[in-house]
C-alpha cells in the first residue's frame, strides 16, 4: 500500500522542479539550506544543512523529534508538551516549489517542508503528521475546494511595533515613534526599516502593496497582495522572518506581540477573506452581491459570515491565542471587536464588510499562528454554507449604541482559560486541529494559561502587598 510520504515524493514534475533547484543553486552560489516547518505557535523550526545534499534531503528528508511541532517545550510539570521524550522522530520533506535564496545573505536559502511519520513506525508509517499545522491548512484546504468547488484567498493586516534596544541589545518596552495614526512623519522615521523590509519581501515573493503608521508607538502595518489561504500564510511567515532580520541589521526590535502597551491600540493581524470559485483570470468571487445592494454579499457569503458568527468563540481561541492576546479585548476605547455581530465598515463588530467582494474578520491579533486560523475559518464557512446558517441584519450603529437600545448580542471569550473551554465543545472547530494537532494546541495553550494563573505579577504584589489589617 502506497504511504501518503511515497505519494508526496511521486508527484508529478517533482523531479524535475528539484533539477532547477538544483541548477539555481549552482548557477546563484548557494552554500546552506534551512529545510523550515512551523511549530503550534508559528514558530519557525527545522534543521539547516550544505547545498551540496540537496538531492539527498530532497528524496530522504531530515529528522527531529515529534516534540519540535510544540517548540520542544516543557509544561509547568516538567513534561514535554504533546509528545514525550521517547516518542518516534518526524520526516521533513521539502515542498520545492518554496525553495527561495535569502536576500541578506545569497549564499543561504529557504524552503518549507511538509512533515510526515517515520517510515519504520508502527502506526501508520509514511502517514502525514497531524501535527503539521501547516500541512493540516493544505490539506483541510484541498478537501473544502472539493466539497465546494470553492478556494479561501486571504489578505492580511500585520501589525506590529518597532521598538528601540536597551544599551545592551535588549529590547526595551518604548516605540521607535509616537502613537500618530496614519501620520506621514512618523511613517518617515521608520521609512529606513520600510525601505529594507520591502526590498527582501519583494525579493522573496511578496507583492508589496501599501502601507501606513498606526496607532501606537512604533507600530507599523505594511501588505502585500492577497492569495490562496496557503500562500498567504506562508508569506505571513516570511514576513516576520524578515522583520527580524532586519531588526538585526538596524538596531531595532520587531515586536509582534498583542499588546506591549496600555492605553493605545494593540497589534492585530485582521484577515479579509472570500471563497472563489476557478482559477487565474477567470476565477469568479462567490461573495459579490447578487441583488440590487450593492453592500449585500451573496447568499453563500451571507451563509459563510453565519457560519463564522456561530463558531466565533471557539475560533477567538486560534486567532487570539496567548494570555496578552485578551488585553486587546479589555483596554477600552479601541474598537476591539468584542460582540459576535457584522456590519457594513462598523469596526466595532467582529466581522466587517469593508467590500462587497470580502470581508474583514477582526478577532485576531499579531500573535496568529494563521495556518491555524486560516484551516478554523474553512471550518466555520464549510459548516455555514452547509446548514445555510443566517447571519441575521447586518448592524449599522456603533455596537455599543445598539445595545444600550437593548439588542442582545453575544461577547466573545474574553480570557485565553475561557476560549479553551469554547474551543473544547466545538466539534467544528476542532476539527481544524485533526489528529495530535488538537493535543499538542490544548497541551500547550492549557498549560500558559495554567502558568499565567500560578503567576504573582506586578499587579498582584501594587493591589495586595498591604492589604491588612
Amino acid at each position: 500500500m502506497t504511504t501518503a510520504l511515497e505519494e508526496f515524493l511521486a508527484q508529478d514534475g517533482r523531479d524535475d522542479a528539484v533539477e532547477r533547484v538544483r541548477r539555481q543553486i549552482d548557477e546563484s552560489g548557494v552554500s546552506y539550506i534551512y529545510y523550515q516547518f512551523v511549530s503550534v505557535t508559528g514558530r519557525i523550526m527545522g534543521k539547516g544543512a550544505p547545498a551540496a545534499h540537496w538531492e539527498r534531503f530532497a528524496e530522504k528528508g531530515f529528522q527531529l523529534v515529534y516534540g519540535s511541532t510544540a517548540n520542544l517545550f516543557i509544561d509547568r510539570h516538567g513534561d514535554y508538551i504533546g509528545y514525550g521524550p521517547e516518542s518516534r522522530e518526524l520526516v521533513g520533506l521539502p515542498d520545492v516549489d518554496t525553495f527561495c535564496v535569502l536576500p541578506w545573505d545569497p549564499k543561504t536559502a529557504r524552503v518549507f517542508c511538509t512533515l510526515f511519520r517515520g517510515r519504520e513506525e508502527e502506526t501508520d508509517p509514511g502517514g502525514y503528521l497531524s501535527s503539521d499545522c501547516r500541512g493540516n491548512l493544505k490539506r483541510i484546504h484541498a478537501e473544502f475546494e472539493a466539497e465546494t468547488g470553492l478556494h479561501l484567498r486571504v489578505g492580511t493586516e500585520p501589525e506590529m511595533m518597532w521598538l528601540k534596544l536597551n544599551p545592551d541589545g535588549t529590547p526595551s518596552v518604548e516605540g521607535k515613534t509616537k502613537p500618530y495614526c496614519y501620520h506621514i512623519d512618523q511613517f518617515a522615521e521608520l521609512q529606513p526599516l520600510i525601505h529594507r523590509v520591502i526590498e527582501y519581501s519583494t525579493a522573496m515573493g511578496l507583492d508589496m502593496i501599501q502601507g501606513d503608521h498606526e496607532d501606537a508607538p512604533g507600530q507599523l502595518e505594511l501588505n502585500w497582495q492577497f492569495d490562496r489561504a496557503e500562500a498567504t500564510a506562508d508569506r505571513l511567515t516570511t514576513y516576520r522572518q524578515i522583520c527580524r532580520q532586519v531588526g538585526r541589521e538596524m538596531g531595532a526590535f520587531p515586536c509582534f506581540m498583542p499588546k506591549p502597551f496600555m492605553g493605545v491600540s494593540a497589534n492585530g493581524c485582521h484577515h479579509n477573506i472570500s471563497l472563489w470559485q476557478g482559477d487565474g483570470d477567470s476565477a469568479e468571487n462567490a461573495f459579490l452581491p447578487e441583488g440590487d445592494n450593492p453592500r449585500m454579499p451573496s447568499k453563500l457569503g451571507l451563509a459563510a459570515i453565519g457560519g463564522v458568527l456561530t463558531h466565533l468563540d471557539a475560533l477567538t481561541c486560534l486567532t487570539s491565542p496567548t494570555v496578552n492576546s485578551y488585553r486587546r479585548m479589555w483596554d477600552t476605547g479601541f474598537w476591539a471587536p468584542l460582540y459576535a455581530d457584522w456590519g457594513f465598515q462598523n469596526r466595532t463588530t467582529a466581522l466587517r464588510v469593508s467590500s462587497p467582494d470580502r470581508f474583514e474578520y477582526r478577532s485576531v491579533d499579531s500573535s496568529v499562528n494563521p495556518y491555524l486560523s486560516m484551516a478554523g475559518l474553512l471550518k466555520a464557512m464549510a459548516d455555514g454554507i452547509q446548514r445555510n446558517l443566517d447571519p441575521g441584519p447586518p448592524e449599522e450603529r456603533n455596537i455599543y449604541e445598539a445595545m444600550a437600545s437593548g439588542k442582545d448580542v453575544h461577547k466573545i471569550p474574553m480570557t485565553l482559560g475561557d476560549a479553551l473551554a469554547a474551543l473544547e465543545a466545538d466539534d467544528v472547530i476542532r476539527s481544524a486541529l485533526p489528529g495530535e494537532m488538537y493535543t499538542v494546541f490544548s497541551h500547550y495553550k492549557r498549560d500558559e494559561w495554567e502558568r499565567f494563573c500560578a503567576t504573582v505579577t506586578d499587579w498582584d504584589v501594587k493591589e495586595y502587598l498591604d492589604i491588612l489589617p
